[in-house]
């Protein structure tokens, strides 16, 4: 008998579960067709179980079991098969095991067939834990679609509720007013009434007064004129002591009671003011207050309030903490401080609270300060404390402290700031994603949640502008990232190596004022970006180190340092800067050097749930990666999320809100002057917008149709036979076909569609254009094996998707069934109705909405995505995406349209049964399979680069 000499081999002992027992291994050496296993056990009794594991190239053929020397009676187990021998035997009290074996080499076939039930056993494993993958793909979905519902629920409860309390506190404002208007005409009522009854008793006093007066008018007539005394009374009048006196009667008018200004009270008048004057004018010309009568002594104290004493702060009175020691910090923040200790102390306390897991240093640079910030550190542990032998000030103090930073991005925060909820991972990340980014920096509030600045502006002749000041910082123009002039000081961050390059603030604006904003303008010198980051917020107490008057102190600085910075910049004043407030709308995101674009379309785009929407979304990318600032309209003005934070973080004005609801017409009439282009999006939002873009803009109107809906709603009426869709047609014929005359081009995904215009009207100019554009094609291998069933996806608000469905399910799958038992289709999309839920069956699993990674699950695990369009228009994006994904496309004439040399790449059938054929062959074709997965992504390559999408419509854009 042949054997294999010297072959290693391997077998274990098992025990019963209830044993306890371990699995007991040996290993043999094969030696002339015999091999002998040892196992060493403890005196145990009960049943065993000897496994050979095959090697599938030998097998026992007869084996001996001894315990001690004792032969045991071993039996083979039934269920034991070519590859794994299983013998079962009974020991009593064994110490030790041998069994002996005499071997045979198997045949090829033999192996052949273990490796086959081998790998069947192996797949059967692998596609059990696909199932299990996909089973818990499917709740993690369904967790986190209830999860973003009931987010987006929730989202809408707060926001009614949010305006309902708004309109209960205006109701409640109002009501406090009106009671308070009551409470008002109450007490005029009641002065009015008791004034009425005093109206007897007055006009008494009244006619005693006159005659008094008449009196005193017959007594003065009979003194001689004094003319020393009147020229006295001249020079008195053009003196301080005449003011004086005035106010001294207006204290009186005050302070007497109209009902006793009588002849006494005249009297007191004259005795205790006029005379005083009249005698001593030398010594009120240097008035002693004092001495003055009851009225002026209540002037002056007035107008000189008692201090109230402060209470200063103790150590005691701040609760320590620490900031977290790491090795190799990524961000290095500079706090400048003199004195303020309370705002350096809320203001570290804030940095530890909300700058996440990025690794930090917190360099605290006190320029001689007298209060507690000597002591800093027995209060705050782990903070870097760099102190100046003398005061350096603001500028010199930076620099000096940027000097001890270790971290790759250096960041200067004033101590009277406190930094929002995940400030500090928004600007990390700027800088991380773009290397072109030099300096970026935060969005800063006022305490009372007013904004104070989303980036700095600087004129033409120097002068500063905080855009947004005072405005609500939620507002759209405020959040979205965009290049600005400057940032404000008070929250900056700069790369550590442009930093030393630059050589830090320039020292000729010591101390301080515009040395931020010199700093920003030598980044630009330097070939980079300066960028403002909306997701950052620093709340800043302004004015607490410096105040606000810019005519004395330090603050003087910021006019004088001006005049500086405007003699060393004044070229790049003159050639790149704004000229004034006229154009704030370019100076706020520095767009005078860019094209600037309107882009609208019916709803923020949702990129990952339906193909029109990923379209906008990949245009908007190459528009931005192409130096366009674009603002976007969704026609429904809310702000879709994640989506619209996408966008926002991409430099894209989202405008969204009620306010932009109801005025996006006075935005476009405002602003319309600097639009270069507007890219308007299907037929029924273009024509909303396009005569109001024509009117109030010369930007060149590019309209963007999806595909033709008068083409799309005809092969409806052709397959429904329903007379609605062919009136509906013609009606969309007539909107359409006016859109695109108006318009300067028109762009459709599809060539067939470009002819169909032109058939019509030759003169339309009609483009077609890429419906997406793939950055980066990953080709990957086709593994057959590890592949099984089918796929459909789509958006299903988009009926012709829906059509699809249950003709696949109902007329085409049953006929697959019968060729190849067990197949499924899973149907995925967005939006789906009751009755295409419904088809979920044995053979149909119904997916519903998948995120990215799902979708990416099933390209890689199904073996083909079919698309079973029987009516509709244009190139599909379903075809594009899978083909992109290397994923072979079973398709219809309609699904393939568009795309020129499809038969190479889709498998394509029009009835049902050429359908079910091809695909029951193709499922089944590994070369095939494989050929067409490769061809697919060639395509893709070829004709859906970014590249290939600016070769054809550079002649409509400046693409430079």
């Amino acid at each position: 008998m042949e054997v294999y000499e010297l072959t290693q081999v391997k077998s274990y002992i098992e025990f019963p579960a209830e044993t306890g027992q371990q699995k007991i291994p040996s290993v043999a050496e094969i030696q002339k067709g015999e091999c002998t296993f040892a196992f060493r056990l403890s005196g145990y009794s009960g049943h065993c179980k000897w496994h050979f594991l095959g090697n599938f190239s030998v097998q026992p053929i007869s084996v001996s079991v001894m315990s001690g020397d004792e032969p045991v009676c071993a039996s083979v187990e039934p269920d034991s098969n070519s590859y794994e021998t299983v013998y079962a035997f009974l020991v009593e009290n064994a110490s030790e095991i041998t069994v002996r074996c005499s071997m045979r080499k198997l045949e090829q076939e033999e192996t052949e067939s273990c490796l086959r039930a081998e790998y069947g056993n192996k797949t059967a494993c692998v596609n059990q834990l696909m199932d299990s993958e996909r089973e818990l793909q499917h709740k993690v979905a369904r967790l986190q679609n209830e999860r973003n519902e009931l987010g987006d629920s929730l989202t809408q409860t707060s926001e009614a509720l949010e305006e309902a309390l708004k309109h209960a506190e205006d109701l409640q404002k109002r009501v406090s007013e009106l009671e308070g208007a009551v409470a008002e005409q109450s007490v005029r009522n009641d002065s009015l009434f008791q004034k009425s009854r005093a109206l007897p008793t007055a006009q008494e006093e009244l006619k005693e007064l006159r005659k008094s007066d008449r009196e005193q008018r017959a007594r003065l007539e009979q003194l001689e004129p004094c003319e020393e005394k009147a020229r006295e009374l001249d020079e008195i009048k053009g003196s301080r002591s005449w003011h004086i006196m005035l106010k001294v009667w207006a204290v009186r008018d005050a302070i007497l009671p109209k009902g006793s200004r009588r002849r006494g009270a005249i009297k007191i008048v004259v005795r205790t003011v006029l005379h005083p004057l009249l005698t001593l004018k030398g010594r009120f010309r240097n008035p002693d207050l004092n001495a003055l009568p009851i009225g002026a002594r209540e002037i002056k104290e007035c107008n000189v309030p008692a201090a109230q004493p402060v209470q200063k702060k103790r150590k005691q009175d701040y609760t320590p903490f620490a900031v977290p020691a790491v090795a190799n910090p990524i961000v290095s923040i500079v706090i400048p401080v003199y004195n303020e200790f309370d705002y350096t102390y809320h203001c570290i306390r804030s940095i530890v609270d909300h700058s996440g897991n990025i690794p930090l240093e917190v360099i605290v640079a006190d320029d001689c300060s007298t209060d507690l910030t000597g002591e800093i550190q027995e209060i705050i542990s782990g903070v870097v404390v760099v102190r100046n032998r003398e005061n350096l000030r603001f500028l010199l103090n930076c620099n000096n402290a940027a000097k001890y930073a270790r971290g790759k991005y250096l960041l200067f925060l004033n101590n009277d700031t406190q930094v929002g909820s995940n400030w500090l991972q928004p600007l990390v990340d700027l800088m991380e994603k773009d290397e072109t980014i030099g300096m970026t920096g935060s969005k800063l509030v006022y305490p009372d949640g007013r904004l104070q600045e989303a980036g700095g502006i600087i004129f033409s002749d120097a002068s500063g502008w905080n855009y947004g000041r005072m405005q609500d910082p939620a507002a759209p123009e405020y959040n979205y990232v965009k290049e600005v002039d400057y940032i404000s000081g008070a929250s900056i961050m700069i790369r550590t190596k442009l930093w030393k390059q630059l050589g830090g603030f320039d020292e000729r604006f010591a101390p301080a004022y515009y040395e931020d904003t010199d700093l920003a303008f030598s980044v630009r010198k330097a070939g980079y970006k300066v960028v403002y980051q909306p997701d950052s917020v620093v709340t800043h107490f302004e004015g607490v180190s410096n105040g606000t008057d810019t005519s004395s102190g330090q603050k003087a600085y910021q006019e004088i340092n001006r005049d500086k910075f405007r003699q060393k910049w004044k070229q790049v004043l003159e050639e790149e800067q704004c000229r004034g407030p006229q154009e704030l709308f370019l100076a706020r995101d520095r767009s005078q050097t860019k094209k600037r674009m309107l882009m609208v379309d019916h709803y923020v785009p949702t990129y990952d749930k339906d193909a029109g929407s990923r379209a906008i979304y990949s245009y908007l990318r190459l528009f931005v990666a192409r130096n366009y600032q674009v603002a976007f309209i969704g026609d429904n003005f809310f702000a879709h999320q994640p989506y619209t934070h996408t966008l926002q973080q991409m430099g894209i004005e989202v405008l969204h809100g009620e306010y932009y609801n109801k005025n996006w017409s006075k935005w476009i009439q405002d602003y319309g002057q600097f639009l270069q282009y507007a890219f308007l999006s299907r037929p029924h939002i273009a024509y909303k917008y396009i005569d109001c873009v024509k009117k109030y803009s010369h930007a060149k109107i590019i309209y963007f149709g999806h595909d033709l809906c008068f083409l799309r709603e005809r092969r409806e009426y052709e397959v429904t036979k329903d007379p609605k869709f062919l009136q509906s047609s013609a009606e969309s014929q007539e909107r359409e076909l006016s859109l695109m005359r108006i318009s300067d081009v028109s762009y459709y995904p599809s060539c067939v569609e470009e002819q169909i215009v032109h058939q019509i009207d030759p003169d339309i100019k009609i483009r077609a254009v890429p419906l997406y554009q793939y950055e980066h094609i990953d080709e990957k291998p086709y593994w057959f094996d590890l592949r099984r069933d089918l796929m459909f996806i789509g958006g299903y608000s988009h009926r012709p998707n829906v059509d699809a469905a249950k003709w696949f399910v109902t007329e085409v799958l049953p006929l697959v069934v019968k060729e190849i038992p067990g197949i499924r289709i899973h149907l995925m999309g967005s939006n789906a109705p009751e009755e295409v839920s419904a088809l979920a069956g044995p053979n149909v699993v119904f997916e519903g909405a998948v995120n990215e990674y799902e979708l990416n699950y099933f390209y890689s695990t199904c073996r083909i995505s079919v698309v079973p369009l029987r009516y509709g228009a244009g190139i599909k994006g379903k075809v594009l995406e899978a083909m992109s994904c290397g994923m072979p496309v079973m398709t219809t004439p309609i699904g393939a349209e568009g795309i020129s040399g499809a038969e190479n790449i889709l498998c394509i059938a029009e009835t049902a049964v050429e359908f079910a054929q091809k695909l029951a062959a193709l499922y089944n074709d590994r070369n095939e399979l494989e050929r067409r997965s490769r061809e697919g992504y060639h395509y893709i390559e070829e004709n859906f680069s970014p590249s290939s999408v600016v070769r054809m419509i550079g002649q409509d854009f400046d693409m430079n």
